[in-house]
């Protein structure tokens, strides 16, 4: 049997194998994911977000322990920074969200970044695919800490919710152009804290001068201590409520239609990416590269002429 017609019939290691296979860009899981794509789109995918330290995956994991007791099942996939040395992820996400290991209603994939900016792995958005079609009702996302906002996340996420914490720069990081605008939900994470009850009037009035419209969604800023699993069920609830929205508002096919655009485009840049690579065995990119280096060309002409190879190898 396939390991798309296992991961159908609700196969975990089959799930497993098909992410890794996904990661390494074996050429059959390409074929898998045709089999899939048309048993997807039931999942609520949720993205996790933050500076590094804020508390992403104490929180993610209270979230787990929350939905298994709605008998929801869930799907996590934590984003990680790539070791320079093996290529694999470094945090370990997995580690801290132990006491879930062994739940059967709880799959749980660390993805490396590999390079890729913008917090999300590039196999991510198909690994969601993978947990959507294992029948995951709630997909957690988890991305990579990089001290900026990452929006990628807003486009592949039905809810996004931002973590910031009291005294860690956060009333700056606020004022980041962006960040309102990629927040679902705000969380104020330690809120045992000193300074948390005004970074979240802080937040609140910079959403009042947001002056959404009535039909839009009025981001909420939720108070929670993640180490002591407090603020979870507000949190959880949020969520829900968002959810509720963009259903009742007709919100949820552009979320939707974003996501495929995303991974259109992702697609899209792979697969120039591969062949710039695989050109002249790979001398060709290093020769423009020396030609820029060297003043003899310049980017826009160098990508004119790697746009027009690319035309010349399609055409044929």
């Amino acid at each position: 049997m396939a390991l798309a017609e296992k991961v159908l019939t609700g196969d975990v290691q089959a799930a497993a194998r098909l992410i890794s296979r996904i990661e390494d860009e074996f050429p059959d899981a390409l074929a898998e994911m045709d089999s899939l794509y048309p048993h997807t789109g039931k999942g609520y995918i949720v993205g996790v977000t933050g500076a590094p330290g804020v508390g992403k995956s104490t929180l993610t994991d209270n979230l787990i322990g929350y939905f298994r007791k709605q008998n929801k099942t869930v799907g996590v996939i934590a984003i990680d920074p790539t070791s320079a040395l093996t290529g694999g992820a470094i945090l370990g996400d997995r580690v801290r969200m132990q006491r879930h290991s062994t739940d059967p209603g709880v799959f749980i994939r660390s993805l490396a970044t590999r390079g890729w900016v913008g917090g999300l792995a590039r196999a991510a958005i198909s690994a969601i695919h993978v947990m959507d079609a294992l029948g995951r009702d709630i997909i957690l996302v988890e991305t990579v800490g990089s001290g900026q906002i990452e929006i990628d996340i807003v486009k592949a996420a039905d809810t996004t919710l931002v973590v910031l914490t009291p005294g860690a720069g956060d009333e700056i990081q606020t004022m980041k152009a962006g960040i309102l605008e990629a927040a679902d939900i705000l969380v104020v994470n330690k809120a045992d804290k000193e300074g948390a009850d005004r970074l979240k009037a802080d937040l609140e009035s910079m959403l009042e001068l947001k002056a959404p419209r009535p039909e839009e969604w009025q981001s909420p800023v939720i108070l929670t201590e993640a180490i002591h699993d407090k603020g979870t069920e507000e949190l959880a609830g949020a969520i829900l409520g968002h959810r509720e929205f963009l259903v009742n508002s007709g919100g949820m096919p552009g979320r939707l239609r974003e996501r495929a655009r995303l991974e259109l485009l992702e697609a899209v840049e792979g697969f120039v990416s591969d062949f710039i690579y695989r050109l002249d065995g790979g001398d060709y990119l290093e020769k423009l590269v020396d030609d820029f280096l060297q003043g003899r060309t310049n980017p826009q002409r160098a990508a004119r002429e790697i746009t027009g190879r690319l035309a010349d190898a399609l055409d044929k």
